[in-house]
C-alpha cells in the first residue's frame, strides 16, 4: 500500500521541481540577471585567457554558406560581435522604443506636457551633468580631443537595474518609482536620438535613409490591409529600414525605432512596464511579449561581447565614466528637478520629497547596458575604448552608493 504513495510523492516532487525551476528562470529573466552574467563571464575569461575570448567573436561557419568573412587561410568566420550587436540588439532597442511610444499615447505619462515635465527636464538634466563632468574632465588631463567623443557614454540610465534598485530602497508604493521609471524612459529615448546623430558609422549617406522612410509608409499599408502578425512588420519593413540604416552610416540596431509606431497597437497606455499590458492582444503587445525573454539572453550575449575587457585597461577614461555617472548624475538630476518643481513652479510629484530626489539621482548613475553600447561605438577597438568599458562596468558600484545614501537620508521602504 505504501509503494503508489512512493510514487505519486516521486511524480509530485518532479512537478514542484519544474516549478519551482521555471519561477527560478522567469526571475533570472526578469531581473535581468542573465546580462550580468554575460558580462560577468566575458569579464572574467578575457582576464584568463584574452586570446582565446578575442577568438570566441569569430566563430568558424562552414565554407559554402553566403554569410560570414572569408579569412586569409581560406577558413570562413562569423562575427558574432556585429551580429550581436548590429542585428540582435535590434529588438532590445525596439522594445525600449515600444515604451517611449506607449508612453506618449493616451494616458501614458508623456501625453501630459506638465504631468511630464519635471522628470523629462530631470532626464535632460541627468544627461547634461555627466557629459560636461566628462568633458571638463577630458581638458583637466589635458585628452579632451582623444577622448571627447565619449561624451555620451556616462549619460545612459540602465533602466531595468535602476529600476529594481529603487524598488528594494524605495518600496513598490513609493511615487519615486514612476517618476524614475519616466526620467529613464526620457533618457533612452534621448539616448536613441544622440546615437543616431552623433554617432554614424561611417560617412553620412542620407540618401539612404529613404528606404526606412519608405519602410514606414510600408508598414501604415501593413495596417491599413489589418495585418495583424508583427512578423509581417519586422520582416518586410524592418529589413528594409536596417539596410537604410547601415547604408546610411546609422547604427542599424536603432531600425526597428521608425517602425514600431506603424504595427496595430491599443489607443491608451496603461503605464511604464505595467503588467496588465501581458494581458493585451494588440500586435505591438505581442510583439514584446514574443521578445521579452529572448531579448533578456540577446543581452547576455551583448553582455559577453562587449564586457571582456582586461584589467589592466583601467586608465583615465574609467574614472571620467565613473565621474560623469556617480557624480555627474544625480547632481544633474537633482538641480534641474528642484529648478523645475521650485522656480517654474510645477511642484513634484506628491510624496516625493528633495531627499528621494537625491536617492533618485544616484540609483540613476548606474549606466551599464546602454553605456557599454555607446563605448563600442563611440570608439574603435583599443585601450581607449576598453577603459571607457571599465567605467560603464563599474558604474555598478552605484548600487552600494545608492543604499548608503538612502540609508543615512532616512529614506524608509513603503
Amino acid at each position: 500500500m505504501k509503494l503508489p504513495v512512493k510514487g505519486f510523492a516521486f511524480f509530485r516532487n518532479r512537478r514542484n521541481l519544474r516549478r519551482y525551476s521555471k519561477r527560478f528562470i522567469t526571475f533570472l529573466l526578469e531581473n535581468s540577471v542573465f546580462l550580468l552574467l554575460g558580462a560577468a563571464i566575458g569579464l572574467i575569461w578575457a582576464n584568463i585567457n584574452h586570446e582565446s575570448y578575442l577568438n570566441l567573436k569569430h566563430f568558424p561557419v562552414l565554407h559554402h554558406l553566403p554569410f560570414g568573412t572569408l579569412q586569409e587561410d581560406g577558413t570562413r568566420v562569423l562575427d558574432l560581435h556585429y551580429l550581436v550587436n548590429d542585428i540582435l540588439m535590434t529588438f532590445f532597442f525596439a522594445i525600449a522604443g515600444k515604451e517611449v511610444w506607449e508612453a506618449t499615447l493616451h494616458g501614458g505619462p508623456l501625453s501630459h506636457p506638465k504631468r511630464a515635465a519635471v522628470p523629462v527636464i530631470s532626464a535632460i538634466g541627468g544627461m547634461t551633468g555627466p557629459a560636461l563632468i566628462y568633458l571638463a574632465g577630458a581638458a583637466f588631463i589635458g585628452r579632451f580631443s582623444e577622448l571627447s567623443n565619449g561624451w555620451a557614454v556616462p549619460c545612459a540610465t540602465d533602466v531595468a537595474f535602476s529600476y529594481m534598485l529603487a524598488r528594494i530602497i524605495f518600496g513598490a508604493g513609493h511615487p519615486a518609482i514612476p517618476f524614475l521609471l519616466l526620467l529613464a524612459i526620457a533618457d533612452d529615448a534621448m539616448g536613441l536620438l544622440i546615437l543616431a546623430f552623433f554617432y554614424p558609422q561611417e560617412d553620412v549617406q542620407l540618401i539612404w535613409m529613404l528606404l526606412p522612410l519608405i519602410a514606414v509608409g510600408l508598414g501604415l499599408l501593413f495596417r491599413r490591409m489589418r495585418l495583424k502578425s508583427f512578423w509581417w512588420y519586422i520582416a518586410v519593413p524592418g529589413v528594409m529600414s536596417w539596410v537604410g540604416f547601415a547604408k546610411a552610416g546609422i547604427h542599424p540596431a536603432l531600425c526597428l525605432l521608425p517602425v514600431i509606431p506603424t504595427i496595430p497597437h491599443a489607443q491608451s497606455d496603461k503605464g511604464l512596464f505595467n503588467w496588465e499590458e501581458l494581458e493585451r492582444t494588440d500586435s505591438l503587445n505581442m510583439f514584446e511579449q514574443w521578445w521579452k525573454n529572448p531579448v533578456e539572453l540577446i543581452l547576455m550575449m551583448f553582455g559577453l561581447m562587449n564586457a571582456g575587457v582586461v584589467l589592466s585597461a583601467i586608465s583615465a577614461p574609467t574614472f571620467l565614466i565613473m565621474s560623469g555617472l556617480i557624480v555627474g548624475k544625480p547632481i544633474g538630476i537633482w538641480f534641474s528637478a528642484m529648478f523645475v518643481a521650485k522656480t517654474l513652479k510645477f511642484g513634484l510629484p506628491d510624496g516625493l520629497t528633495a531627499k528621494d530626489l537625491i536617492v533618485v539621482g544616484f540609483a540613476a548613475g548606474i549606466g551599464f547596458t546602454v553605456a557599454l553600447f555607446v563605448a563600442t561605438v563611440a570608439f574603435p577597438p583599443g585601450a581607449v575604448q576598453d577603459a571607457e568599458k571599465m567605467g560603464a562596468l563599474f558604474s555598478l558600484g552605484a548600487v552600494i552608493l545608492t543604499y548608503v545614501v538612502a540609508r543615512i537620508a532616512g529614506i524608509k521602504k513603503q
